[in-house]
């Protein structure tokens, strides 16, 4: 969205935005998202990461690549073996099935490859719209897809991101998640998206905690908005 079509209460959320932005590349650095994956692999992984931890994740991930040599073959296979693949991930009997329908959907809209580098050539909101549309496909899990692997400006919203972002001041506070998605990426630069989504996950792992925030040791206290800040 171009800027002059900002409320006053979007350029105000847009120009903290920046600020934070600015002030967590310079405490944290700018964050790489770490082994950068095709499109469907980041797809399957984030299938694979609902409700559990990374390192369950990407052991479910490598036994699922080593079990199948290809993307087809876990699409055609007996759903049992799938799901044994991928039992450490939990939820087993869910991320199966929801996975081989992913694999069967992309083939069918691509009449054959097991390929979505054909999002590139939709709009932002129309390639989230199709993920979306994928049975155990959320708004976050879209984005990470568009962003991290096919280089789109998506910005994803976790647990973290949505207390973060509205704890600081950089959004509605009522504004729900799904609709937080598209908010930050109407006030946000682009080009900052994958950095900027990371920078605030890891500030809200380590200090803009659920419980007991660490405030004093905050890098953008002093731009927070958050009427219960921690003294100590």
């Amino acid at each position: 969205m171009a800027e002059q079509k900002l409320s006053k209460e979007q350029k105000e959320h847009q120009a903290r935005l920046r600020k934070v932005s600015a002030r967590l590349a310079e405490f944290y650095g700018e964050q790489i998202w770490e082994n950068r994956l095709p499109a469907v692999d980041e797809l399957v992984c984030t299938y694979l990461s609902q409700n559990t931890n990374d390192i369950n994740r990407d052991k479910a991930f490598e036994a699922l690549k080593a079990r199948f040599n290809s993307w087809e073959a876990v699409r055609d296979a007996d759903p049992t073996a799938v799901q044994e693949a991928i039992r450490i991930a939990g939820l087993a009997n869910h991320k199966g099935p929801n996975i081989q329908a992913g694999l069967k959907a992309i083939s069918e809209k691509t009449g054959g490859p097991i390929d979505l580098e054909w999002l590139k050539d939709l709009s932002v909101d129309e390639a989230r719209e199709w993920l979306t549309s994928l049975k155990g496909v959320g708004p976050k899990t879209a984005a990470i897809v568009l962003v991290f692997s096919l280089g789109m400006p998506a910005f994803p919203v976790d647990t973290h991101v949505y207390r973060v972002t509205g704890r600081i001041g950089l959004r509605p506070l009522k504004m729900d998640v799904v609709k937080t998605h598209t908010y930050l990426e109407e006030i946000g630069d682009p080009t900052e998206f994958g950095p900027l989504h990371l920078n605030i996950i890891r500030l809200g792992r380590e200090i803009c905690q659920a419980r007991k925030p660490k405030c004093p040791i905050c890098p953008v206290t002093d731009l927070c908005q958050y009427p219960d800040k921690t003294l100590a």
